[in-house]
């Protein structure tokens, strides 16, 4: 065991660093799915990390993974695969609902994914970045929030948090990929995103209707 508590085999990251390379969500990757070959077996493990994702590689030159919040098993997820995409140095994930391009652009790895592939979120706009930033956590209410308000519209520049509210421990999500790319979509426009206590997301959408979702990905524990 180390620091984070996770076994050998699980290489732990941090995706959407901020430019001080602080923050980010934390993000457990099991190198070989074999060893978790059923999906009972990784809810267990994703409980156990208690991580908002993990991601689990079952075919590593394919880059076939497998996305598990801890009591969901997610279709597509924002955060694991950009951490899966730096981690493997892959063009295309695999997954199910279809294939996540990626690239590396300096710092930044980007993938690109559809709007549709993204579980239902609450994309709630708030008139300033404080009453963002003083928002309860979670929120009153039900369903995925995704709390969200200018801090320069001109420029692109967003204030954001994130609320699973599943009834689980994860209260509040550091990074959330997946929202970002609907809020990106949905404005139609590039955005610069400051999520949770300082991470940074970057998007970009294509006239085809995908997302590109960039940010900085650090690497924690090598298990």
């Amino acid at each position: 065991m180390n620091d984070y508590d996770v076994p050998r085999g699980i290489d732990v990251l941090r995706v959407f660093c901020g430019p001080d390379g602080r923050h980010g969500n934390a993000l457990g990757v099991v190198r070989d799915g074999r060893g978790h070959p059923d999906e009972a077996s990784r809810q267990l493990l994703a409980q156990r990390l208690g991580f908002s994702e993990t991601v689990f590689v079952d075919d590593p030159e394919r880059g076939r993974v497998d996305i598990h919040a801890p009591g969901l098993r997610l279709p597509f997820a924002g955060h694991p695969l950009v951490g899966a995409a730096w981690l493997l140095d892959l063009e295309v994930l695999e997954l199910e609902v279809g294939d996540v391009f990626a690239r590396q652009d300096g710092e930044f790895t980007w993938i690109t994914a559809r709007p549709e592939w993204v579980p239902p979120r609450t994309l709630q706009r708030y008139a300033s970045a404080a009453e963002v930033d003083a928002l309860p956590g979670p929120p009153p209410g039900e369903g995925w929030l995704y709390a969200w308000a200018w801090e320069d519209e001109a420029a692109g520049r967003v204030r954001a948090r994130a609320f699973p509210r599943r009834g689980e421990a994860i209260v509040e999500d550091e990074a959330t990929g997946a929202a970002a790319l609907l809020l990106s979509a949905r404005l139609g426009r590039a955005l610069n995103i400051t999520q949770g206590r300082g991470s940074q997301i970057l998007t970009a959408p294509a006239p085809d209707g995908t997302v590109e979702v960039g940010g900085r990905v650090l690497m924690v524990v090598r298990g």
